[in-house]
């Protein structure tokens, strides 16, 4: 998946140098490394380009990173987090970078990671994204260990983390200010393009999304949405380009005072359904009311539901991927406590 935790080491890595290029798998490479992509390559390549401090990217990268590959494409240095990314034979796919001087560690962000998110999408509980909740580690992780890289975490939101996502530039005159809003749930493709149209709608398009709280989303969606809580899709959707200011918690009905208040002078919303409020009514009366409500199609009809179903349908080999991450992660830790003994006892 593309998800905030990879947005937010791209953010770090981008502030380490003056210009970063992001490789990007092959679906074959993952299968053959990782297990079952969630995103097909084409969706991914797209997504990672809409992150906002990503320059370019290279399509089909190497899974194991060398030093052909970064004097390639003129790299001085490459970046990956502090967890571990292995071969499917459980070697370092940074080795030969790391031996030469030529690799730099970046944070990983804590509570959140492919293996969590998917995990979330095959238990679907009413409550996985509360804080109190129990996880099934036998599902996520297998019952044998607990990895802290794709072990579960809990997401703490900080308004650091914000500002450090946020564009922080407010618009100015001549800018024309452009509001959507919807859930947003487990930012997609199908986000992505929606909000690429979006922001072609203006010159010089400075574009506010309204994102709702998960109590409002479970309401007009119903099952048990969202999968991901209120504070990671504020993340997940500040880190897009197209993307300049994010009200967190906005009114369902897009009404007069969020109106007068932003100074908006268009409402956009996709082709998918618009879920009447709790009184009936239409959200986007006033909008239209005012003649500056505009339907998008973006041609692309993927939603938070048909990710979903691709988890669903290939449920065992998902499963399987998540048990056999964590088995390989285990290993290397436990190889890890055992040298450190020897040190010790050679000591």
């Amino acid at each position: 998946m593309v998800h905030y935790g990879h947005s937010n080491q791209l953010r770090q890595a981008k502030a380490m140098g003056d210009y970063l290029i992001a490789g990007v798998h092959t679906d074959a490479e993952i299968s053959k490394h990782k297990g079952p992509p969630v995103f097909t390559q084409e969706e991914r390549y797209k997504m990672v380009r809409a992150i906002k401090w990503v320059d370019e990217i290279v399509e089909g990268a190497p899974y194991v990173t060398t030093l052909e590959t970064l004097d390639k494409h003129n790299c001085d240095f490459c970046v990956h987090g502090d967890d571990i990314t292995l071969t499917v034979d459980g070697k370092d796919t940074y080795e030969e970078v790391k031996r030469a001087g030529r690799y730099r560690e970046c944070r990983r962000t804590q509570g959140v990671s492919t293996t969590d998110l998917v995990g979330r999408m095959l238990l679907m509980t009413k409550a996985h994204h509360s804080n109190i909740v129990s996880w099934n580690k036998d599902v996520l992780c297998g019952p044998k260990g607990h990895s802290p890289w794709t072990g579960v975490s809990q997401f703490l939101q900080t308004s650091q983390k914000i500002i450090q996502f946020a564009s922080g530039k407010e618009p100015q005159p001549g800018d024309t200010i452009i509001y959507v809003a919807g859930a947003f749930d487990l930012f997609h493709i199908g986000h992505v393009d929606f909000l690429e149209m979006v922001y072609k709608q203006a010159e010089r398009p400075y574009v506010i999304v309204g994102l709702h709280f998960d109590q409002e989303v479970n309401r007009y969606k119903g099952k048990n949405y969202p999968i991901m809580n209120i504070h990671e899709r504020t993340l997940s959707v500040l880190a897009c380009r197209y993307v300049s200011e994010v009200v967190i918690g906005a009114p369902y009905a897009v009404g007069k005072d969020l109106l007068d208040h932003f100074k908006v002078d268009l409402v956009c919303h996709g082709k998918t359904e618009v879920f009447p409020d709790k009184d009936e009514s239409d959200p986007y009366a006033e909008p239209k009311r005012r003649g500056i409500f505009r339907a998008i199609d973006s041609g692309n009809n993927l939603t938070t539901d048909d990710i979903v179903q691709r988890i669903i349908e290939n449920r065992l080999q998902f499963e399987a991927r998540n048990q056999k991450k964590e088995a390989k992660e285990m290993a290397v830790i436990e190889c890890r406590i055992l040298l450190l003994s020897l040190g010790e006892a050679v000591c």
